[in-house]
């Protein structure tokens, strides 16, 4: 766990932020529920209430970048997998059948921007999150990149977060949905083994299904693993090689826009009512 391992130590990098110091530290399990790390000299009692300062804090900035998503009508998707899934190259996928107007992308990797260049290369506009040793993306990381990505108004925006299945679940970054991506080179137990992330997801990717006929991958036991864990998610097979599964996969995005947009449309009904009536009261005082 982070508490241990290091996490959060060294620069954190985001493209377009000069010398951007990460506010708060990472001395902190991450672990939800019943915490089972430990670091010298910091007893138990200390350790929850570490982890719960920091995942305040980071609920109180996730909030401020869902509000100024919701202002903006854009539909935030947080991509969360294990390295070597497939995540970027469905990525590019997704934007090519989308449209490179319609997606934005915030990169997250410890090291390098080849997943942002790959993104970029598109011609979607994307900013690259280097974490150095931390393991993860958080809400206040993503609020930075915000502030340099060019995004419009009523897009799709895709979070790819650091290859992990661990700490990225308690980590809310202001997303509409965690989107966990497996692939079918892994093994079908990965959902029983990291139950978090698959519990905080509300969709399962099952990526690379176009080698199952090369593999001896239960696609079923997969399935019901996941939802062993998490009842409700929903799972799409894809594979962005043969284009399996991708109209379904476009199909949920489209509907996600479409619902933000409607939300957007809503509030700004509700405040031009407001202020209409604002205004009459106003002109019935003067009167």
């Amino acid at each position: 766990m982070c508490v241990t391992c290091g996490c959060g130590e060294g620069e954190v990098k985001i493209d377009g932020v000069a010398g951007h110091a990460h506010e708060h530290g990472h001395d902190h399990s991450h672990a939800q529920g019943d915490l089972h790390s430990h670091a010298p000299g910091v007893g138990q009692t200390r350790m929850v209430q570490i982890e719960q300062d920091v995942l305040a804090k980071n609920n109180a900035y996730a909030q401020a970048n869902r509000d100024k998503l919701a202002e903006r009508g854009v539909f935030a998707l947080n991509l969360v997998s294990s390295p070597g899934s497939g995540k970027t190259t469905l990525l590019c996928k997704t934007i090519d059948l989308l449209g490179s107007t319609s997606v934005a992308v915030i990169e997250g990797d410890q090291q390098t921007s080849q997943d942002a260049d790959r993104i970029c290369a598109t011609g979607a506009p994307a900013i690259q999150i280097n974490t150095g040793k931390g393991c993860h993306l958080d809400a206040h990381m993503v609020g930075h990149a915000l502030q340099q990505l060019p995004l419009a108004d009523g897009a799709l925006l895709m979070i790819e977060n650091v290859g992990n299945l661990v700490c990225p679940a308690a980590f809310d970054l202001g997303e509409a949905h965690k989107v966990v991506i497996l692939s079918v080179t892994e093994g079908e137990d990965k959902p029983i083994k990291y139950p978090d992330m698959f519990r905080a997801a509300s969709l399962m990717l099952l990526n690379k299904v176009d080698l199952l006929p090369h593999l001896t991958y239960d696609v079923d036991a997969a399935i019901a693993f996941a939802r062993r864990v998490n009842p409700a998610i929903r799972v799409i097979q894809v594979s962005a090689t043969s284009g399996q599964g991708m109209d379904e996969w476009l199909t949920y995005l489209r509907a996600g826009m479409a619902r933000t947009a409607a939300a957007r449309q809503q509030t700004v009904a509700v405040l031009k009512a407001r202020v209409a009536a604002l205004e009459a009261q106003l002109q019935q005082a003067k009167a």
